[in-house]
């Protein structure tokens, strides 16, 4: 029986719309949030888990299935649904964003993708018509076309070229379809273009496909930008068909999505934040790291219906966290999927009821911050890493995607991702080395120069830093890099022959990282590399060297609070030399003014990908391009957060006396 799609409603304030989605194996009700099953499992649940929490429709990834188990052996067992014991609806995507997250390791042509196994270094070839031959081996009842995902953010001439090539691609996977029972879904490109998305979905519902999906989105683009997009497309996509938004599906996401007309969404964050200790609540996410749920006898969320809600407390379920159990991320699971489960059904029923328009505005009003923001900052300051707990790694880190499909490594125990907006590489070239202007002071000459590098991680910064010596001309000046770091399980990830390779580390960079973990030092022509190993400040305190450069990059104020204090700064601040300057991510009020009480010149530094600003400092007689000023005066008296913990007496008045003279 070939997909049949219906609209059994409207609600008369939105666009949102009730449906039903039927296939040969069952029916969807729409709108339907669809589990995602990467390699043929919902991370940590069974299929019964699923089936008792009401999903009726689960999501499997072509790219990893095709690697492992592979298609012969997906076909001796029968297909994807006996293979993995699922009598329901599975929709199986493409491959291509995952090909799109390999930029050191594939190679795009007209014929399709060629890239890198990550499972055993083999090279693939994905084409438009084996991405079909994959998903009818895997027996799914809808499948995606394969497309060409660049970032929403790419240049203007990438993201035409990838929309022509996924039209062309598009027309291939049409042609390529055996089985009419088997779904097929074509997927709307054109970057934050309007007309570029309109004209793809022209071009395409042109062609009888059996549903739209909108895609190449949350990898860079604003909230604000995103659903400008999503409303222009889905008002362009057939109503009689379903329209699906990829990737894109926190619960505020969903909401918005779902009053502009889309019907189905997917979305590893459920799972993934469960493994990092993070639940979703009626009043916003719930990190169960932190001491205040240690002792904590109360629910998740007191209204759910799941078995984590009714069985357990808050403090235990810390407890397993902390312990690293994986009893928690499995409880954390089965809760987040619940959550988003009630959230599609409570969707549902206030459509049926013509009131979505005043559900969506109340449950948004519930949320809080960390989950939505009117003010519609960019989202991907902390994105949700787009990967699973199998991926590389131990324990405690994971090398994970980002949102815009760079790879970096995941702390789980703080649940913070480093690099979490472009990834390690381009956020340590774009903030640190280019914003620094490394390159001219070190081709300036004269005596070595010192760096302090705060917060080693998977060392990305000391390594774009090492990369720019090495590429310094004859006669530059040698460059003393210390690097300050507490915990070395990242840097031990990074110098992996897996973690290595996940992350696109050059041989000569893991020789460098393996030689510092394993001797605490590195040298070469023109580097010297030193671990600073322990608490922080302490190592700062008692280093011989003297900084003329501050990369400083630890866990944010939440996961390292003693690191970003009037106290750090003033330390920092001894162990400089004159002129020295320091870059940073964080644009915290607290933050700034503490650098300034310290007595560092602090302006706005240069933006990172979807980061507006960031900060700079410096003692004189350097000072930042954009020094903060009597504006920023103005901010800092609003702000409700606006001193560091440490801040003595009387500091918002000399704040006020340093700063109003400033333009």
């Amino acid at each position: 029986m070939p997909l049949r799609f219906q609209v059994t409603g409207r609600d008369p304030g939105t666009r949102a719309r009730r449906g039903a989605l039927v296939t040969r194996r069952g029916r969807v009700e729409t709108p339907a949030f669809m589990p995602v099953g990467t390699r043929a499992t919902v991370t940590g649940l069974t299929p019964g888990d699923l089936r008792g929490l009401g999903a009726e429709i689960l999501l499997g990834n072509t790219y990893h299935l095709l690697l492992r188990p592979g298609p012969e052996a997906v076909r001796h067992f029968g297909g994807l649904h006996r293979f993995m014991d699922w009598d329901r609806p599975i929709l199986t995507d493409s491959g291509g964003f995952q090909i799109f997250s390999l930029p050191a390791d594939r190679t795009i042509t007209e014929e399709g993708a060629r890239f890198k196994s990550y499972v055993d270094s083999r090279y693939h070839e994905l084409t438009p018509e084996s991405s079909l031959a994959m998903q009818a081996a895997l027996g799914s009842d809808v499948m995606m076309v394969l497309d060409v995902c660049v970032p929403s953010t790419a240049p203007a001439a990438e993201v035409r070229a990838a929309l022509e090539r996924t039209h062309r691609w598009a027309l291939r996977s049409l042609a390529a379809r055996r089985d009419p029972e088997q779904a097929l879904f074509a997927i709307v490109q054109g970057g934050l273009s309007l007309d570029w998305r309109a004209e793809s979905a022209r071009f395409l519902t042109q062609h009888p496909f059996d549903g739209f999906a909108i895609g190449g989105l949350a990898v860079g683009d604003t909230r604000s930008e995103r659903f400008e997009v999503v409303d222009a497309a889905a008002g362009l996509l057939p109503e009689e068909r379903p329209r699906y938004l990829m990737g894109v599906g926190t619960p505020p996401d969903i909401l918005e999505a779902v009053a502009h007309g889309v019907d189905m969404f997917d979305c590893v964050i459920p799972t993934s934040l469960a493994w990092q200790g993070t639940a979703f609540t009626r009043t916003g996410r719930v990190r169960l790291t932190r001491g205040e749920h240690r002792l904590s006898d109360q629910p998740l969320d007191p209204a759910c219906r799941c078995l984590t809600c009714s069985r357990h407390s808050r403090g235990y379920l810390h407890h397993l966290v902390k312990c690293r159990e994986p009893l928690g991320p499995r409880l954390l699971s089965l809760h987040n999927l619940a959550h988003y489960l009630d959230l599609m059904a409570g969707i549902r029923a206030a459509i049926e009821e013509g009131r979505y328009a005043a559900f969506q505005r109340e449950t948004l009003a519930a949320l809080d911050r960390h989950e939505h923001d009117a003010s519609g900052r960019p989202p991907g300051r902390r994105p949700a890493p787009q990967a699973g707990p199998a991926e590389a790694g131990g324990e405690r880190f994971a090398v994970v995607t980002t949102a815009s499909g760079a790879p970096s490594v995941v702390d789980r125990e703080y649940g913070e991702v480093m690099h979490p907006v472009v990834g390690a590489a381009a956020e340590a070239e774009r903030l640190y080395v280019a914003q620094s202007r490394l390159r001219e002071r070190l081709a300036a000459g004269g005596e070595p120069l010192t760096l302090f590098d705060v917060g080693l991680g998977a060392a990305g910064n000391a390594l774009a830093a090492i990369r720019a010596a090495r590429a310094a001309p004859p006669g530059s000046a040698r460059l003393c890099i210390v690097s300050f770091e507490r915990e070395l399980g990242a840097l031990g990830l990074a110098c992996s022959e897996e973690g290595a390779r996940r992350l696109g580390l050059a041989e000569v960079d893991g020789e460098a990282a393996r030689a510092l973990l394993a001797h605490g030092r590195h040298e070469e022509e023109r580097v010297v590399w030193r671990l600073a190993q322990g608490d922080a400040l302490e190592q700062i305190a008692a280093a011989p060297e003297r900084a003329d450069l501050v990369f400083w990059d630890p866990f944010s104020p939440k996961a390292n609070p003693e690191l970003w204090t009037l106290r750090a700064f003033a330390l920092l601040r001894e162990r400089c030399r004159p002129g020295a300057e320091l870059f940073t991510y964080s644009t915290a009020t607290a933050v700034r003014a503490a650098l300034v009480l310290a007595g560092f010149t602090v302006g706005v530094g240069d933006a990172s990908g979807p980061k507006q600003e960031t900060t700079a400092a410096a003692l004189a007689p350097a000072a930042p391009a954009r020094p903060l000023g009597a504006r920023w005066v103005a901010r800092l008296e609003r702000s409700s957060a606006p001193l560091p913990p440490d801040a003595p007496p009387g500091a918002l008045d000399r704040l006020r006396a340093l700063l109003s003279a400033v333009a």
